[in-house]
């Protein structure tokens, strides 16, 4: 009976040793899903409503007594809420802890339809904005709307380990009453 369980193993640890596994790839970046839409705002481009938002982020915690770091991937998510009218995302910026401009990510503003969406991606071993990042995000309408929700998801996954969480923004600066776009 012995011999059998010997044969058994050895069988197990054969077909274990011939299993290939591949290697994941990660993209350096992922595009936003919608296709974005630019816009030019003239200076015609009435403001009826419009905000700078605050959405802080993180590219990694610490765990075991600040011994060890966990790396996180950061999404952050822009969604118009209005059901009739579009909204102009003006500007999207990605600072450090430093408080120091890491990156621009609009050349030009783009619209978001209503109900639409938009997200912009930091690599999970992109740690160029560490503890501290957070990005500023610009957005003006033609007339009031329903704000946007803008969040980020911040995942990391390791081993059998893995943790999500969401970082909703904060209004710094709100613009009201038809002003001039200060886009020219």
């Amino acid at each position: 009976m012995k011999l059998y369980r010997y044969i058994y193993l050895a069988i197990a640890v054969i077909i274990l040793a011939s299993c290939e596994s591949t290697p994941k790839s990660q993209p350096n970046a992922i595009p936003a899903t919608p296709l974005q839409k630019t816009v030019t705002l003239d200076k015609n481009f009435k403001i009826a409503s419009g905000e700078t938002l605050y959405v802080p982020v993180y590219s990694h915690i610490y765990h075991h007594n600040r011994q060890e770091i966990f790396e996180l991937a950061v999404t952050l998510s822009i969604r118009n809420t209005d059901l009739t009218n579009p909204i102009i995302i003006t500007s999207v910026r990605y600072y450090n802890s430093e408080g120091k401009i890491v990156k621009q990510y609009l050349e030009r503003p783009i619209q978001l339809d209503p109900l639409a969406s938009t997200d912009f991606f930091i690599n999970r071993n992109d740690t160029s904005g560490g503890l501290g990042a957070n990005f500023i995000v610009e957005w003006v309408a033609q007339t009031e709307i329903s704000e946007p929700i803008v969040e980020a998801v911040m995942i990391g996954t390791d081993f059998q380990q893995g943790i999500s969480f969401i970082s909703p923004s904060r209004v710094i600066k709100s613009q009201n009453n038809d002003k001039r776009s200060p886009l020219k």
